[in-house]
C-alpha cells in the first residue's frame, strides 16, 4: 500500500472514530437530560413514591451518585462512565448495569441479525422474480412486487406481529405466541415482524437500482454476447443492484434494535429492548444510558461494516486512492 493510500485509511478510520464518539457523546446526553427532566432521581434509587428509606439510606444514595452535586457536575460525571463503560448499578434491580446488559443483549443481537439475513434473502428473491419476469404477465408481476414493497415498508411492526400471532399462533397454532422458551420455533414470528418491514424497504431501493443496471451498457454488451438474464443478473447487474442496499444496511441495523424494544415486548421475549422499555418506565437512568450506549456503539459498528464491505463490493472505490467513496455510477462487469 503506498503512503497516499495509508493517508486515506488513517483518515477514514480517525473520521469514523470521530463520528463513533460524537454519536455516543450526544446520545448520553440527549438521555441524561431526558431521564433528569421527568423527575428527581433520587425518588427511583430508593424504590419510587411512598419509599420509605430513612435519612441514613437517602444520604448514603446522595453520596454514591453525587446527587448533591451540580447538574453539569452530574452530567460531567456520568460522561466520565460513559467514556469507561463503566455505568454503576441498576436503581431497581441492584445489579451492575454491565452485567444486566451482558445478560439480555445476546438475545437481542441474535433477533436483529436473523431479521436482517431474512430481509436480505428476501429483497434478492424479489430480484430475482424481478429479472426473470418478462412479458405482460411479468409486467403485472412486477406491479404486484412493487405494491408489496410499499405495503411491507410502512406496516406498522407491533400491528404486523399482533396479526401475525392471530393468524399463525391462535387461529392455527403453528407457532408459539410467546418467544420466551429456547425452542427455535419460539423465533419465527418476531424475526418474520422485524424483518418484512426492513425487507419492504432494502427492496424497494434495490429494484430501482436494478432497473438502472439493467439498462445500462455493461449489461446490454453481456446480452449481445449471448448472455441469459440470469447469467446477467447474478454476474453484473445485481452487484450494482445491492451497492444501495447494502449501504442502507447499517441503517437497517439500527431499526431492527429499536423495533427489538416493541418486539420483545409484544412476543414476552427477554432482550435488551425490553430491558430498555423497564428500566425507562422505572426511571432507571444507569440501565437506560447503558443500554442506549451499548446500542449507539453496534449501530456505529455495523455502519463501519456495510462501508467496509462496499470497499469489497464496488472495485472503483479501491481503485481511487483519493476518496474511499466513489459517485453512484454502474458498476461494470
Amino acid at each position: 500500500m503506498t503512503p497516499r493510500r495509508w493517508a486515506v485509511s488513517l483518515r477514514w478510520i480517525a473520521g469514523k472514530l470521530g463520528a463513533a464518539i460524537g454519536v455516543v457523546w450526544l446520545v448520553g446526553t440527549l438521555v441524561f437530560f431526558a431521564l433528569r427532566a421527568t423527575g428527581d432521581p433520587l425518588e427511583a434509587i430508593l424504590g419510587g413514591p411512598g419509599s420509605q428509606a430513612g435519612e441514613e439510606a437517602v444520604q448514603a444514595a446522595i453520596d454514591r451518585y453525587a446527587l448533591d452535586e451540580p447538574l453539569v457536575v452530574q452530567y460531567l460525571l456520568q460522561l466520565r462512565d460513559i467514556a469507561t463503560l463503566q455505568f454503576g448499578d441498576s436503581y431497581s434491580r441492584r445489579l451492575p448495569v454491565m452485567d444486566l446488559l451482558a445478560a439480555h443483549l445476546p438475545s437481542t443481537l441474535l433477533l436483529a441479525v436473523l431479521a436482517l439475513a431474512l430481509a436480505w434473502a428476501l429483497t434478492v428473491a424479489g430480484a430475482l422474480v424481478q429479472a426473470v419476469a418478462r412479458g405482460r404477465l411479468g409486467a403485472l408481476v412486477r406491479a404486484g412486487l412493487r405494491s408489496v414493497e410499499v405495503v411491507a415498508s410502512v406496516a406498522p411492526q407491533f400491528w404486523f406481529g399482533a396479526v401475525l400471532i392471530m393468524v399463525f399462533a391462535s387461529s392455527l397454532g403453528w407457532l408459539p405466541a410467546t418467544s420466551a422458551s429456547s425452542d427455535p420455533a419460539s423465533l419465527v414470528l418476531p424475526v418474520v415482524t422485524l424483518a418484512v418491514p426492513i425487507a419492504g424497504f432494502l427492496s424497494q431501493v434495490s429494484h430501482d437500482a436494478l432497473d438502472d443496471a439493467d439498462a445500462a451498457p455493461f449489461a446490454t454488451t453481456a446480452r449481445a454476447r449471448g448472455a441469459g438474464e440470469m447469467r446477467v443478473l447474478l454476474r453484473h447487474t445485481l452487484r450494482h443492484a445491492s451497492l444501495p442496499a447494502i449501504s442502507l444496511s447499517g441503517w437497517a441495523f439500527g431499526s431492527l434494535l429499536s423495533g427489538a424494544v416493541v418486539v420483545e415486548v409484544l412476543f414476552a421475549r427477554p432482550g435488551l429492548g425490553r430491558l430498555l422499555q423497564e428500566a425507562a418506565l422505572a426511571r432507571d437512568v444507569p440501565v437506560v444510558i447503558g443500554a442506549v450506549v451499548i446500542v449507539a456503539l453496534l449501530y456505529v459498528a455495523v455502519v463501519i461494516a456495510t462501508d467496509a464491505l462496499e470497499l469489497l463490493v464496488d472495485p472503483r472505490l479501491r481503485r481511487r486512492p483519493q476518496s474511499l467513496r466513489a459517485p453512484d455510477v454502474a458498476v461494470g462487469a
